[in-house]
């Protein structure tokens, strides 16, 4: 059993990391649709109150509850796959309930790029108009942040720095998926946390050097 959580802030490439596993047969079980289904059940539109509603779900019920809400989809997915992705932890607290769930099971992946790279790429798809309002995304950022998001990222188990070709992107992940950490270990855009469950697997074959090691960032 393995469960992959990913964290990134937006246009990092969390989307694209869940098509590949889509691909793979791997199930995703999305954090974002819990609140967007709660926006829905409550009549609000989820393009407008995502945010408003993700705030009021942890008041109503505590920091801990779009993962309390996630954790029923990702055990009904673990019946009958050995794998799932879950796209979108945002706060130190999801982080801990998910490896108070799943132990060792449970793997960090933070997607990571420069601001300017990833606004280039919600230029592109523009999904809304904070994808391609600069100063809205530079907001939607400060509320991700605001909850935690950046800490999330720091106790990564794995991170990929996405600013190679998106066919290489695509084989890191893929890679991650199966559990193959060899074969990204000498991988300039792959950062793998010694002390992790991650960096245990793959300790015989990741750089030993400091920079490398310890969760530094490249």
């Amino acid at each position: 059993m393995k469960v992959i959580g990913t964290v990134g802030l937006p246009g990092s490439g969390k989307g694209e990391a869940a098509a590949v596993a889509h691909e793979a047969g791997v199930p995703v079980v999305t954090m974002g649709d819990v609140i967007r289904k709660a926006c829905r059940e409550r009549g609000f539109d989820p393009a407008e109150h995502h945010g408003e509603m993700a705030r009021t779900l942890r008041e109503e019920d505590g920091p801990a509850a779009i993962a309390e809400r996630s954790l029923p989809l990702i055990e009904a997915e673990l019946e009958t796959h050995e794998t799932v992705l879950v796209d979108g932890l945002r706060s130190d607290v999801e982080l801990d309930r998910f490896r108070e769930a799943f132990g060792e099971a449970f793997r960090l992946v933070s997607i990571e790029a420069p601001f300017e790279v990833r606004a280039e790429r919600l230029l592109d798809r523009a999904r809304d108009d904070s994808d391609i309002d600069r100063e809205a995304l530079r907001d939607r950022e400060e509320r991700e942040l605001g909850f935690g998001m950046g800490e999330v990222m720091d106790r990564a188990d794995v991170v990929v720095d996405n600013t190679d070709s998106l066919a290489a992107f695509r084989d890191r992940i893929r890679a991650i998926l199966d559990g193959d950490l060899a074969s990204v270990a000498d991988d300039d855009h792959v950062t793998v946390a010694v002390g992790s469950d991650a960096g245990a697997a793959g300790a015989a074959d990741v750089d030993s050097t400091p920079e490398a090691n310890a969760g530094e960032r490249q």
